[in-house]
């Protein structure tokens, strides 16, 4: 409906970014300019890299972080702030700028994945929502990049839907879709961001007939001959040989959902040759992983398709990053460099640049120089052998149109497979292991 307003995302945050808020404005540091920075320390799940994930999901959240009047009422009934924070937030428009890395890209301990400047009181409040979107997104991007690896020139397709949230399905699709796999089972990811989507018949299709014969019978002349027909819900020897007889040897798919799937995949292909239909592609599902996929690299498989694994980012749900207070401005007006010191939590203060070094088209390191004084910011001309990581995402509150919708996932996926290709081959490994990638920091002089 014209007009309709988007639903307010300001209240996907913790309480405590408005508690601060609520003191600075009191003690009069909320206006102090700030840089705030997001990163990783570590790698987790002892993975050998990263991949951003989410970014242009989280430009058009903030877009939306609007203190409505629903929103002001309930802070208010719950005295969560006082009067003059609440008008504040009533006027709250996100005026700074944010940089970082495109989505896409690889990222390693340390890399200055977002840099949000602003004051106080606008990029303190962004916290929760940044790292909610990006931890999510950059695990699932991460664990289907390694999927999509191992994988080869074989097809991926998500279709873990039922094993997450509702919200958090259709973000892992398009998480999935970033790092190389083909298609979706889920329609919202396909309406909303443009992924193609896929999908054919469950065992319950099956069993609703009297007979498998019924059943594939019937979706054959539905969805026509083309079409990828489940032959596992009783016996797979059977069901292939239903299958044929059906369909005749052009049928496109089968599919396969459980059992040893190697052993099976092997014994379904010379069935299928046997019956003529050379041509017709074997697609495994059950509980697959980058470690089961990489086992079926020697096997007669065509498409995989990946549920649990790839939505939970394979054992790994969260990507571990933080959003730390780097640099701020004093009350002389000079900027300052902090930085956080607890045992295992520290972080380096400073503005950061990013870059890539490369050999012969080969990353070498990630390359973070440091300027604690501000005066000068490093750029391309400083590095010219690398490759600079960090863009301009949102400029004076306006996020950069080209990273939002589905343009911008294309563009995030087409980056992400331009990138992966620098990684040496140590990188592609599954075992766990340090980071493909040192992480090298510089001074600016």
């Amino acid at each position: 409906m014209t007009g309709m307003r988007a639903p307010s995302t300001a209240l996907l945050t913790d309480r405590y970014e408005l508690t601060m808020l609520d003191a600075a404005l009191r003690d009069g540091t909320a206006q102090r300019r700030c840089v705030f920075e997001l990163f990783g320390r570590r790698l987790s799940g002892g993975r050998r890299f990263g991949v951003v994930a989410g970014t242009g999901r989280l430009l058009g959240l903030l877009r939306d972080f609007r203190f409505h009047d629903d929103e002001l009422r309930f802070l208010r009934d719950g005295r969560v702030v006082d009067a003059e924070t609440l008008d504040f937030l009533a006027g709250y428009r996100f005026t700074g700028t944010v940089s970082g890395y495109r989505e896409g890209e690889l990222y390693f301990p340390g890399s200055p994945i977002l840099t949000v400047e602003g004051t106080f009181a606008e990029a303190v409040v962004l916290e929760t929502l940044a790292l909610s979107v990006l931890n999510h997104d950059s695990a699932v991007a991460t664990a289907a990049a390694r999927m999509a690896i191992a994988a080869g020139d074989r097809p991926l397709a998500e279709m873990g839907s039922r094993r997450a949230a509702e919200e958090s399905a259709v973000a892992a699709a398009r998480a999935a879709y970033v790092t190389g796999f083909a298609a979706t089972s889920n329609l919202e990811a396909g309406r909303r961001w443009g992924i193609p989507t896929m999908g054919t018949a469950a065992h319950a299709w099956t069993l609703l007939h009297d007979s498998e014969e019924d059943a594939f019978r019937s979706q054959v002349e539905t969805l026509g001959v083309d079409t990828t027909l489940l032959v596992d819900t009783y016996d797979i020897v059977e069901g292939v040989r239903t299958a044929i007889r059906v369909a005749g040897p052009g049928l496109g798919g089968v599919r396969i959902d459980s059992g040893d799937l190697p052993t099976v995949a092997a014994q379904v292909r010379a069935q299928l040759d046997e019956l003529g239909a050379t041509g017709t592609r074997i697609t495994v599902t059950s509980d697959l992983d980058e470690f089961a996929i990489a086992a079926l690299a020697a096997s007669p498989v065509d498409a995989y398709g990946v549920g649990t694994s790839v939505v939970t980012g394979s054992g790994t749900p969260t990507a571990g990053m933080v959003y730390k207070l780097v640099a701020r401005q004093a009350g002389d007006g000079a900027w300052v460099a902090v930085a956080k010191a607890s045992t295992d939590k520290g972080s380096k203060g400073g503005r950061k640049a990013a870059f890539r070094t490369l050999e012969h088209g080969v990353a070498t390191s990630e390359l973070i120089a440091v300027a604690d004084g501000f005066e000068r910011v490093p750029d391309a001309a400083d590095h010219p052998d690398a490759r600079p990581l960090q863009v301009t995402l949102v400029e004076h509150g306006e996020p950069d149109a080209a990273a939002l919708g589905p343009a911008g996932v294309v563009a995030a996926r087409e980056h992400h497979l331009r990138v992966r290709e620098e990684l040496p081959v140590r990188g592609l490994a599954l075992s766990r292991s340090d980071p493909a990638l040192p992480t090298v920091y510089v001074d600016v002089e």
